[in-house]
């Protein structure tokens, strides 16, 4: 556990609780992937100063043909000046350098919040089968996504 100000970051196994969260927020999740996805770890964050604690920020690291990935990430629109998209990712990024990861993979709706963490855009087939966009849609009318790369 991590405290800060008013929220509280804990790993959860309540995959439900993030998925229904990133629908909330606009992120595209699908049942139907294209290669199977082994989840390693969730996190949620939330605003310690409501009764009972909301839920404002969650992140899902996983793999997929043997690489890392963020499955998904996601902040609430009310709390998105509090910088905790960086917490979340910060501690998605230490899990994998504590695993001996080299790399992490992600599909950006917001790649220019990304840049500033140190990933760059990657040509799609150069990253894992991750790319359900084209399905999507919002893919090519509200949403225009990079496939990213951090190299660690």
């Amino acid at each position: 556990m991590n405290k800060m100000k008013e929220f509280k970051l804990t790993e959860t196994e309540d995959y439900r609780e993030l998925r229904d969260f990133f629908i909330e927020n606009e992120l595209e999740v699908s049942g139907e992937e294209p290669v199977p996805t082994d989840a390693v770890r969730s996190w949620r964050l939330a605003d310690e100063n409501l009764k009972p604690p909301k839920l404002v920020g969650g992140i899902t690291l996983a793999k997929r043909e043997g690489e890392f990935i963020i499955d998904g990430i996601a902040v609430d629109q009310a709390y998105r000046k509090h910088k905790l998209g960086s917490v979340l990712l910060d501690k998605a990024v230490d899990t994998v350098k504590s695993l001996s990861g080299e790399r992490i993979y992600l599909v950006a709706r917001a790649p220019g919040f990304f840049r500033t963490k140190g990933f760059e855009t990657v040509p799609r087939e150069d990253a894992p089968t991750f790319f359900e966009c084209l399905t999507c849609p919002q893919y090519g009318v509200v949403c225009h996504p990079e496939v990213m790369k951090l190299s660690l």
